[in-house]
């Protein structure tokens, strides 16, 4: 917006303000100094007209608006992730799920994993696998409805590096195979943030996005 003052030029003095910029009521009595000022020195030959004085009392309404909302939202912004630091850090040491097909393995040689099924199936197995793909043990777990679930291994009796292990379902109906998301558990170590989003440091060295995890155990 751009007041034009008609006649003489008049000056007007602001007093200092720390944010006069983005203050959406600085802004809003910078206008109405400036419009007084203009009212002030208008030429009575040629009066400033009612439809262009209200014009601009729109405009800077419109202006001031969108900065209380701009403001607003960066303030909401900030609190959240002020709210996502805390929860970050209210996840170190917790088990999360995520998408993944390594072999949880704890000090006493016991592994877990857990899947979702997208659909129920008539047989589901689980093969222990190395890196390779060499299958270690296999475990049959029978006909199983849709939905999540966990197994566990006994890793004591293997003799490899046991952090290497990872695992790969299969189940099938009579229809054919049933899709399946592998799921690993493992503990948070530390967090960040990334883009704005909470991430989260796991003990296998990967980080993921907070989004993306499955549960927290």
């Amino acid at each position: 917006m751009i007041l034009n003052p008609v006649g003489s030029t008049a000056t007007v003095h602001e007093g200092p303000s720390a944010n006069a910029t983005t203050d959406p009521a600085a802004m809003q009595d910078r206008f109405l100094k400036l419009l007084v000022a203009q009212l002030n020195n208008q030429d009575p030959m040629n009066p400033l007209d009612n439809a262009q004085m209200t014009t601009q009392m729109a405009q800077i309404n419109t202006v001031t608006g969108l900065q209380t909302l701009n403001l607003t939202m960066q303030t909401m912004a900030e609190q959240f992730s002020t709210m996502q630091q805390i929860q970050g850090i209210s996840m170190i040491g917790r088990s999360v799920l995520t998408e993944g097909d390594r072999l949880a393995v704890s000090d006493k040689g016991e592994a877990s994993g857990a899947f979702d099924l997208s659909g129920s199936a008539a047989d589901v197995k689980v093969e222990i696998v190395t890196p390779g793909g060499v299958v270690v043990d296999t475990l049959a777990l029978g006909a199983l409805e849709k939905g999540r679930r966990d197994f566990d291994w006994d890793a004591s009796k293997y003799s490899g590096n046991k952090a290497d292990l990872r695992f790969r379902v299969t189940a099938t109906n009579k229809e054919g195979p049933v899709p399946v998301t592998a799921l690993m558990h493992s503990q948070v170590v530390a967090t960040g943030s990334a883009g704005g989003a909470l991430t989260l440091t796991l003990a296998t060295g990967d980080t993921v996005n907070y989004a993306n995890v499955r549960g927290v155990l």
